[in-house]
């Protein structure tokens, strides 16, 4: 349930009606009421927001107000996954700021300050996040609670139903509105009010596309119930003298009729409707609704002229008919077309498939859903070509489904899942359902386990849907662990394939040697999402060539400190965001039971960075760390682990200034190059010097680096001495002072710089050379990958829910093979979606490799592709066509809503292919011409 307030104003969508409430402002005013307000709403939202609750909006202008007024963060409020919060904000401001007015919602209605008496009406271009904020039903009665007002209410439609009327008396037109619950007979009496009749002498019209359709009778049915649309056309007819107006006919039911003649469009364009634009985006497409053009004017409504089972035969069926948009309606049209013209489904709706509804079924529908679907296939089956307006079906599906009801886009493939799972149960041959307890696999064989699952599940799914379009996969889970493994065999009605860029991650992390045996450098890799940090490590240490000898560890640095360690390789990377900024050190392992050594860098004036609380410093470049011994540390010993690490970064030609100024006075050259080729030994004698000195000479190595023993925090410095002894333990973190001399010896400029773990690049426009193939998305499925965080795994041995390691593998497929692009990525504030265009054969997909059963190999994996569901455009304004392919003439056409036009087969293939509909071929795919199936197909 969805609310929305305009001084109160509260809207619950699930039952379309509006309350509105009189109300003052609600906002706290002491600064101990906005900490507690900003707390509670935190956690209200925290806790509230999940599925089944109320929620409740509110403009995204007032609301930015309030979280200004309160000092509230943009960022703090609820779960925002794609912002970045700061390290080191404060939620809390203790400046007092102008107190916003009482809630308003205005902006979000149409016509905002001049929507005039009780009947407002939501703008129907909004989006969460850009124009309101969603809150709970907690929080939302914490500011209530503050207000203490009486309160008035009464209720409205949010989105209530728009009626053309028109009189036939001077054709004069009038916009009326009700609720869509509202029944005829309150049609009548507020149409007779506006007109001034009196109801005996009135006569209303379905005028659906300006066609008279049937007479409304006076009833208590709904304006639901009776299929009238969203601003769809009505007429009224007045009686003059006792006399209707003449000119109509009667149909079975007695109910007048126009006699409208039926003729097919002759457009050399299309063959089932009007003209096509160019870019294959119909001429309905904006609009939704049909203006009587010279083309439409010939449409009509023949949704419930026919009887349920009226002749059709094979002969004379067509399925070249359109679908007449109702109204942001693409997304089911196309969802139909492709399965109306799947050949096991059309075989079977041609038939009396009474004896199979299953009326009883409690998970289906009462058969409605199966009757209405079957009526509307036959239909577009029949001879002739004129588009059919499916109001009917559109009414049977929102009544079993409200999420699909209204006239807003929807996603065709969810609508798909819906009409295939309803179809199933209401032609479910199984009347009662027996209960079967599921045994363990207890080591038999995959193939035994396998077969009496599907046996299991067929005990209680038996239906046409499960005959040609169910199959069945094996699902592997590992727990990382007891390394308990579980293997389960589920059945499918598709499969959800991702394309590989929405289930990998690239990430560039710059790898320092801890040993100082190389400069650093930075790797890009490429992970899953889902992953974690062992994953990384895995595909850094590949990229770099780590040896067997040695380990990863990941850390982030943040100002100049490392922020955080990456120690534990389960640690998912979703919690490393795309601007931070992430190191990998090379350590022996070896040594890694010594005391860790992080060395910090800081200088005077030099960089001005981010100052050093407590001190003047300046702090700089990349933290650096190594292992030392475990004897007692002294100065000494950490100023040659300190040189021993930064030896990469020395510069060739340093010779001590004083030295080659003095022998420059004596005039002496060959000096000068004795002092430089010293050089190029000096990084080798120092790398190796703490292994091969004693503890007493290495006390007597004078110090060449400015350090001091800074806290956990990297403060309280304090300086260190040569001779200084330190206790070992697990971690020293010093501070290392640069001056001039280092600068000159050393190239600092390694250490800067580190580079985003993601840094967004222009967006290049994708062509056909960088496609990517429907096996490469299918691969990405069947990959083995970590369960997300929201998806823990229930381990039976270690009785602790765990992030298990999972493996998909085909086990059976269906006779009907479809495939969902996952082009669509959704999140509570953000949505995306991918053009790539994938490569995909239309014909000899051979899928034998990926199918791991051994007793499928007498069936044929080779499927034929006949149908193509396509979304242009993006997620606010896309829309949804179809291409289908009719068996029996081998040739595609494209159905754009109503119209309806050949295609070639080289034109079907597009970067718009959303879901995919394949058939197995019994044909021996070596003779059959057209594509290889082994691999990606170049086009």
């Amino acid at each position: 349930m969805v609310v929305l307030f305009r001084s109160i104003m509260t809207i619950a969508a699930d039952s379309g009606m509006l309350m509105v409430n009189d109300a003052a402002s609600c906002l706290p005013c002491t600064p101990d009421e906005q900490k507690r307000v900003v707390q509670e709403l935190t956690q209200f939202a925290e806790s509230n927001l999940k599925e089944g609750n109320t929620y409740f909006l509110i403009s995204n202008g007032w609301f930015a107000q309030w979280q200004n007024y309160v000092g509230q963060d943009a960022t703090s409020y609820g779960a925002n996954e794609h912002l970045n919060e700061p390290k080191n904000s404060n939620i809390i401001s203790s400046e007092v700021k102008e107190r916003p007015g009482p809630i308003d919602n205005l902006d979000l209605l149409l016509h905002g300050n001049d929507c005039k008496g009780n009947d407002p009406e939501l703008l129907r271009t909004l989006e969460e996040g850009r124009d309101y904020v969603l809150v709970p039903q907690g929080v939302w009665e914490k500011l209530f609670d503050c207000q203490g007002v009486d309160n008035k209410q009464f209720s409205v439609e949010v989105y209530p139903l728009c009626l053309k009327l028109t009189d036939s008396r001077d054709n004069s037109q009038s916009i009326l509105k009700f609720s869509k619950k509202a029944s005829i007979r309150e049609l009548y009496e507020k149409v007779c009010m506006v007109r001034g009749i009196e109801k005996e002498k009135a006569r209303i019209w379905d005028y659906f596309n300006k066609q008279k359709y049937l007479v409304l009778a006076i009833s208590d049915r709904t304006l639901e119930e009776s299929n009238l649309q969203m601003d769809q056309d009505i007429l009224l007819e007045v009686q003059v003298d006792g006399f209707w107006p003449p000119g109509f006919g009667t149909d079975s039911s007695g109910n007048e009729l126009a006699l409208v003649p039926l003729e097919p469009s002759r457009s050399s364009v299309t063959i089932a409707g009007g003209p096509t634009l160019s870019n294959g985006y119909s001429t309905s497409y904006n609009s939704g609704v049909y203006h009587g053009s010279s083309v439409s004017s010939s449409f009509t409504d023949l949704e419930d002229r026919y009887s349920s089972f009226s002749s059709a035969s094979k002969g004379d069926r067509g399925g070249l008919a359109g679908l007449q948009n109702l109204g942001n309606t693409c997304f089911m049209n196309s969802a139909i077309q492709c399965l109306v013209h799947t050949p096991p489904l059309v075989e079977y709706f041609l038939q009396d498939f009474t004896d199979e509804i299953n009326k009883q079924n409690p998970l289906g529908m009462h058969g409605e859903l199966a009757l209405a679907f079957g009526e509307l296939l036959r239909k577009l089956w029949s001879s002739g070509r004129t588009p059919v307006a499916p109001r009917q079906f559109k009414g049977k599906l929102a009544r079993f489904a409200p999420q699909f009801s209204g006239y807003n886009q929807h996603d065709s493939q969810e609508l798909l899942a819906f009409l295939l799972d309803g179809l199933h149960e209401d032609l479910n041959r199984v009347k009662q359902k027996p209960y079967i307890e599921a045994k363990d696999a207890n080591g038999r064989p995959h193939e035994e386990v396998a077969e009496e699952c599907w046996k299991n599940h067929k005990a209680r799914n038996d239906s046409l849907i499960v005959d040609v379009c169910q199959g069945q996969y094996k699902s592997t889970l590992v727990c990382p662990v007891c390394n308990k493994i579980s293997i389960t065999f589920d059945p499918f009605m598709y499969l959800s394939i991702p394309l590989p860029s929405t289930i990998t991650r690239t990430m560039t992390v710059t790898v320092f040697y801890g040993d100082g045996s190389g400069l650093p450098m930075p790797f890009t890799v490429t992970v899953l999402k889902h992953g974690c940090c062992r994953d990384l490590c895995q595909a850094l240490g590949t990229a770099c060539c780590l040896r067997n000898d040695e380990s990863l560890l990941l850390a982030e640095v943040y100002e100049h400190r490392i922020y955080r360690y990456f120690e534990n390789p389960l640690e998912p990377l979703t919690s490393i965001k795309d601007d931070e900024h992430i190191i990998a050190y090379r350590l022996l392992r070896k040594r890694l039971g010594l005391t860790r050594l992080e060395i910090i860098h800081c200088c005077q004036e030099r960089c001005i960075i981010d100052s050093l609380k407590g001190s003047e410093k300046k702090l700089f470049g990349t933290p650096l760390v190594t292992y030392v011994g475990d004897e007692a540390l002294t100065g000494s010993a950490i100023n040659i682990a300190i040189r021993r690490v930064l030896s990469p970064l020395q510069r060739k030609t340093y010779v001590p200034l004083t030295n080659v100024q003095n022998a420059e006075e004596s005039g002496s050259c060959s000096e000068v190059d004795r002092l430089t080729s010293n050089c190029s030994t000096q990084m080798d004698h120092t790398s190796s010097l703490e292994d091969h000195t004693g503890l007493g000479e290495v006390s007597s190595i004078e110090l060449t680096f400015q350090i001091s023993v800074a806290d956990d925090r990297g403060l309280n410095c304090k300086p260190l001495e040569k001779d200084s002894c330190i206790k070992p333990g697990q971690f020293l973190r010093i501070l290392l002072d640069w001056t001039e001399k280092d600068y000159e010896e050393y190239d600092a400029s390694y250490l800067k710089d580190l580079p985003e773990v993601c840094k967004p690049a222009i967006t290049v426009k994708k062509t056909r050379q960088e496609a990517i193939s429907l096996f490469s998305c299918l691969e990405a499925f069947l990959k083995e990958e970590p369960l997300g965080p929201d998806d823990m795994w229930y381990c039976p041995s270690c009785k602790e829910h765990r992030q298990a390691t999972k493996k998909l593998d085909l086990w059976r497929l269906p006779d009907i093979l479809v495939f969902h692009l996952k082009r669509f990525s959704y999140s509570r504030y953000l949505k995306n979606k991918l053009d790539t265009f994938v490569n995909f054969p239309i014909h000899n997909l051979d899928l034998g490799k990926y199918v791991k059963s051994n007793n499928a190999a007498p069936r044929s994996q080779v499927y034929e592709l006949y149908a193509i569901i396509n979304h242009y455009g993006g997620l606010g304004g896309g829309h949804y066509s179809a291409h289908a392919k009719l068996i029996d003439e081998n040739r595609w056409y494209h159905f754009d809503d109503s119209h309806v036009s050949p295609v070639g087969e080289n034109e079907i293939k597009t970067s718009a292919a959303y879901v995919l509909f394949y058939q197995r071929s019994k044909a021996d795919p070596k003779l059959v011409s057209g594509e290889s199936s082994q691999g990606p197909v170049v086009s």
